[in-house]
């Protein structure tokens, strides 16, 4: 059996490999070659851009699978180069709902928690007042030309709309903003509203083992889309915790409103609305358990970056946008302190709590 393996060097990309090498396939990974990574010998590397039309059919050739997976590139042209080359696609991708997209253009529709698999994906390419709504449109099309050609036929396919990725090789890793802060002496973190938000993310090999499961299990999955993510959902604030936990370190947390936790904006998430992604589906027709826990997970993340620590102002550090800019952090904290305080001096006075059931102390007593 031959395997392909768009992508491959990325985060999820050794896992998938090394699932598929057990299953017995011969894999064959096809990337740009910027990013080489240690793989098994017997790994077939085939380089060529994903991104574009003339080099796919270039490195394609006249090559047929029995498995195509996908994780990286452009995937409306993916959906269609590999017509004709295999019976069975698996795409991953991300989550395109039209309900974020509402609640960050401020609609009173709000979000669900969790959001269900069956949520309308976001298919308005200049929606008002929501950031990003182009990139989630072309997010949308490209799950919906993968159940296309599912319909018409011209392969077993099957998507999976990863959350935010976390782990070993991650672009961006947010991760990495705790942990300079703590390594460079920080104990105060500024956290928005106070850390409560929720959002699920996906530990790499999590997802690698989501994905294999539609490998093993192709007739349950076919034609289908699945929310993916770690079965256990952390607030802002239990992450950060648990990534000061890992390298023991204690943290004072500063809880500001997210308009003015500026400093905290490259580590945290999307703001005023919690995301969620129900994981059911998966669950129920393929079985989905996390593989690591992610009391784990972190710690194998933060063990990662200890050992392959960005350069401080490298490409990494510039995709987080994370400035690490501890002066402005302090004066935004003792600003914002004296702020609470003329705040909590303003007069105010609270009723008194009243419990709304009635407590009588003896029979015929009604107050």
């Amino acid at each position: 059996m031959k395997a392909l393996v768009i992508g491959g060097t990325g985060p999820t990309g050794p896992y998938i490999v090394e699932g598929l090498l057990k299953r017995g396939y011969d894999v064959a990974i096809l990337h740009r070659g910027t990013h080489e990574i240690p793989l098994p010998t017997e790994v077939e590397h085939i380089h060529n851009d994903p991104h574009f039309m003339e080099t796919l059919q270039e490195a394609l050739g006249v090559r047929t699978f029995d498995l195509v997976v996908f994780t990286y590139g452009r995937l409306r042209l993916v959906t269609e180069a590999i017509k004709g080359r295999t019976p069975r696609f698996i795409a991953a991708g991300g989550a395109a709902y039209k309900v974020r997209m509402l609640a960050e253009a401020g609609s009173p529709e709000g979000t669900p928690v969790p959001i269900p698999e069956d949520s309308p994906l976001q298919l308005d390419p200049d929606l008002k007042g929501a950031s990003f709504a182009k990139f989630y449109y072309m997010m949308a099309i490209s799950e919906l030309e993968v159940l296309k050609a599912h319909q018409e036929g011209h392969y077993n396919a099957t998507y999976l709309r990863y959350p935010r990725l976390y782990g070993p090789r991650q672009l961006g890793p947010r991760e990495w903003s705790i942990m300079r802060r703590i390594l460079e002496g920080r104990k105060r973190i500024i956290i928005p509203d106070n850390g409560l938000k929720l959002d699920s993310r996906g530990y790499v090999e999590n997802m690698a083992q989501a994905l294999l499961l539609c490998v093993d299990k192709p007739e349950a999955s076919a034609g289908k889309s699945y929310n993916v993510g770690d079965e256990r959902v952390l607030t802002q604030r239990e992450w950060i915790l648990m990534i000061g936990r890992a390298m023991n370190a204690e943290i004072e947390f500063v809880p500001m409103a997210y308009s003015i936790a500026r400093p905290s904006w490259p580590y945290s998430w999307s703001r005023y609305f919690h995301e969620v992604r129900n994981i059911t589906r998966i669950q129920q027709e393929l079985g989905y358990r996390d593989v690591v826990p992610v009391e784990e997970a972190i710690m194998r993340t933060v063990d990662w970056y200890l050992e392959n620590r960005p350069e401080p102002g490298g490409e990494l550090e510039k995709q987080l946008g994370d400035p690490f800019d501890y002066a402005a952090e302090d004066t935004l904290i003792a600003e914002y302190r004296k702020m609470e305080e003329k705040l909590l001096a303003l007069p105010f006075t609270i009723g008194e709590r009243r419990h709304p059931y009635a407590h009588p102390k003896k029979l015929g007593d009604l107050t």
